[in-house]
Formats: structure tokens, sequence, C-alpha cells
């Protein structure tokens, strides 16, 4: 059995490799300047070991392809990675989503060889579904048609095959390979397989909806939170560890307490604000995220209540339906919850770092400082406290910010920071923002287009490489081109 995934080791901010890991700008301009062989051991590593916290938000594969393309890397790495024993073992979608992405902005670089791998992986390897989508938006129509019996013959022609095989379709990033496979007129008998598989998924998709054993017109409040607290099953395809029971739960919690909005009238409010006050733990979650959505006037004193003696999920949801709470009371609540030193003054600072005005800059930028000191680089309140550092332009937070940006390994907060800079550092146009041109984020990317200082000719030439690279978002060159006119001009 392959072993579960943990956050990967990264290593210190000022090495090549943890540059890399943490896709900065910075890590690109070294790799350049290093001995090769360094390097390519650097790239390769990342790309074998996905260092990202979040492979889900967090971008890394553009960042690698190019500089894979810059040191002339070569595609026997990625073979051997995508091709191992361990391919076969190790099931995971993280450990060669990087790989194959990567491989995807080669093929858009136009490296053939690039495409050859990955229509062999979507041909033979675990995680093709992966290597499929990236095809699917780059090879033509010929490729993607001599793909179709390799991909069919992975699915029994049985009943649980076409169930697996209308899972597949369904989960496609991309329908264009699936359409040219259903419509191939060389190949009859995939044609008719495909779209008996698409009218069954459908008719079993409705029959689904039928046996809907949720909320339905007419229920009571007391029906809905009786509902909450009942343990979700599985749907067919969810994973069912601890963990993602647990969001399950979380999801029939938010769904009830939605419920309750179409279903609750004023007539109810005492049994909701009992729900509240010690129902259930579920049911106690969905009274307590309904009347936070309404601004109940009791509900300050269930969230307090709840954070000081609930259960820890209780007390979790407490603070989370106190996060979404708008309007001056809450805000008034806040600035008496911040002074403290727990989970719900982190959160109260949170909210005033969201909604806040000039009076809560110090409690803010000392929640953000008390956080980087007791939780380190990447706790989970940094970035909205980040965010409420560059909103309410704290110059004197500077020095904090840069600290999180060389050290933070999550490449989403670092481009919050630079953000926060840019309102907060005079010193950011000319030293980050300029590396944050070869930056993994598309986001960061654009605010160092709208910042970096031009007086280093290395700069107008990154300017003009992004404003040419056919890989780079919209965004990002309509930036660039912007700060290049007055140049052109000039």
């Amino acid at each position: 059995m392959f072993a579960e995934y943990v956050v990967p080791d990264i290593a210190p901010s000022g090495t090549l490799l943890g540059l890399l890991q943490r896709g900065r700008g910075d890590g690109t301009l070294h790799a350049l300047a290093a001995p090769r062989s360094e390097a390519l051991a650097a790239l390769h590593h990342c790309l074998r070991h996905d260092p990202r916290r979040d492979w889900q938000i967090e971008h890394r594969s553009l960042y690698y392809a190019r500089l894979h393309r810059d040191l002339r890397a070569g595609l026997a790495e990625l073979e051997a990675h995508l091709f191992s024993d361990q391919d076969q073992l190790d099931p995971r979608e993280e450990r060669t989503g990087l790989a194959l992405s990567v491989l995807g902005h080669l093929l858009s670089y136009g490296d053939a060889g690039a495409l050859r791998l990955l229509r062999r992986y979507t041909a033979e390897g675990h995680n093709w579904q992966w290597a499929l989508d990236e095809l699917a938006v780059r090879d033509d129509d010929t490729g993607l048609r001599s793909l179709g019996p390799a991909v069919l013959a992975r699915f029994p022609d049985d009943p649980d095959g076409d169930a697996a095989l209308a899972e597949a379709m369904r989960e496609a990033y991309e329908p264009r390979p699936w359409r040219l496979w259903e419509e191939d007129p060389q190949r009859r008998g995939q044609r008719e397989r495909l779209a008996r598989v698409r009218e069954r998924h459908s008719f079993d998709r409705w029959s689904r909806q039928l046996r809907s054993q949720g909320p339905r017109p007419g229920w009571s409040v007391a029906e809905v939170l009786e509902w909450a607290q009942q343990v979700p099953e599985p749907a067919d395809g969810d994973p069912t560890g601890p963990e993602d029971l647990d969001q399950l739960c979380r999801r029939r919690e938010a769904a009830a307490a939605r419920c309750l909005a179409a279903v609750a009238g004023p007539e109810d409010r005492p049994r909701l604000l009992a729900a509240a006050t010690d129902g259930p733990p579920a049911a106690r979650v969905a009274a307590l995220r309904h009347l936070a959505e309404r601004d109940d006037p009791a509900v300050l004193d269930l969230v307090e209540t709840a954070c000081a003696a609930a259960p820890h999920q209780v007390a979790e949801a407490a603070r989370e339906a106190f996060g979404r709470m708008r309007g001056e009371r809450a805000l008034t609540r806040a600035r008496s919850w911040a002074g403290g030193d727990d989970e719900l003054a982190e959160a109260a600072a949170v909210m005033l770092a969201c909604q806040g005005g000039e009076q809560d800059a110090a409690v803010v930028l000392g929640a953000l400082r008390r956080v980087v000191r007791l939780q380190g680089a990447d706790a989970p309140a940094l970035p909205a406290l980040v965010d409420g550092v560059g909103r309410l332009a704290i110059g004197c937070a500077a020095p904090v910010l840069r600290h999180l940006y060389r050290e933070t390994a999550s490449s989403q907060l670092r481009g919050r920071l630079a953000r926060a800079l840019a309102a907060t550092d005079p010193a950011f146009a000319a030293g980050f923002a300029v590396e944050c041109l070869w930056d993994c984020e598309q986001s960061t990317r654009e605010i160092a287009a709208r910042f970096a200082a031009t007086g280093e000719d290395r700069v107008v030439e990154r300017l003009r490489n992004l404003a040419a690279d056919p890989a780079e978002e919209a965004d990002v060159q309509s930036a660039v081109r912007g700060r290049l006119r007055p140049h052109a001009a000039g």
C-alpha cells in the first residue's frame, strides 16, 4: 500500500532548492546562474516531489516548464519518473500531476518529445486522465482519435466497466476527446458503446435525484435539524476516510443552514436559539450558522459561549460563522475580543483586518506579529491578516511582510504579500517586484508587471519576453504592455 500524502519537506529559503520549491522568481534567476548540474538536480527534485502545500490552488507547472526549457533539461528524467514501477503502486494524482502539467506546457512551446510522452502515458499510465486533459487542449484531432481504443480498453465491457467509464466521462476537465471518440466514423463499436454509456449515465443521475434523502419542500425546522445530525453516507466515488467523513459532515451542516434559511420563520427563533445553545453538535452548528447569517441579536453571545466551552467541532464552526458576519455590531464585538490571546481573539483580528478601519491598524499589526511568532510563516490566519495590512497601508509592517515573503512555502500567500508590500514598502518596486516578474503565480507576475522599476535592462527584457510568451496569461500580458508602451514611445 502506498504512503499517505504528507506535506513535503521544504529546504531553507536561502538555498537553490528552497527557492525553486517555493516558486520564487529568484529561484529561476539563481538556477540560470548556477552550475547546470546543480540546477538540474534541484529542478528534477521538485518535479519528482511536488513541493506545493496545496497542489490544487498553487501553480508551479509553467514556472518549472520555463526553467526546464531554458536549461535544455531533456525528457529522460520526466520519462523515468512517469513510467517507474511506483506509477502502479501509488495512485495519488499529486505524484505525477506536476510532471504531466509541465509536459503540457512544454508541448505548448513546441516540444515534440513532450507530445510523445503525454500520448504514451495516456495509453499506459495510471494517472491517464490528467495526461488526457493536457492533450485535450493541445493535441490535434487525429492524435486524440488515435488514443480512443487504448483508453476504452481500460474499462471492461460489462456493467461495472460501463459505470467506471461513465464516471471518467463525467470527470473529464475537457470533453473534446470523448466527443471525438463518440463521433469517430472509423470505429462503430466505440461510438455505440460511448453513446450507450452516456445515455445510461444520464438516466442513473435522474434516478438518484428522485431517490434523494435530503431535505424536501414542507420540512420543518425540527426536521432539518434532525437531518443535519445524521451521519452522511458517501456518494459513489467519494472517499471514505476519517478526514473525508468530517468533510462530508461539514457539507451537511452547511446544507442544513441553507435549508433553514428557506423554512425558518420568526416563530422558529426560540427553537433555533435552543439548538444553538446546547443542541447536538451538528444541529448546533447549523443553527449557529443560520443565526449568524441573519445577524441575530443573540448570536454573538452564543458564539462567545461556544468558543469558551463547546466541543472543538462546534467552537471552530462558531468562529467560522462569526467570520462571515458583517455590520457594525460584529465589528464592535470583534474589537472587544481582539485583545485576547486565544483562537476567538485571532478570529476577531481577522475580521478587523477584512472590515475594520484605520483605528484597528495597531490591533491587526499586533495580531500579524503574534501569529508569525507563534505559528510560523504559513499559519492559516496569515492571508487575511496580510491583506488587512495592505488594505490599511500599515507602513511599519513592511519588515515582517518581507520576512514572510522570504520564508513562506505558499506561493498564494507570497502573492498576497507582494500586494501588501506594494502598498506599504517604498523599496518594493526596485526590490521584490523585480524578482516577482519570474514568480510562479500569475497574479504575482501581474503585480510585478505593474510596479517593477524599469531602470534595469533585465527588467525591460523580461517584460518583453512575457509579452511575447504564448503561454503567459492575458492579464499579465495586458499589464506588461501597459508598461512597455512608454518605452516604445520614447
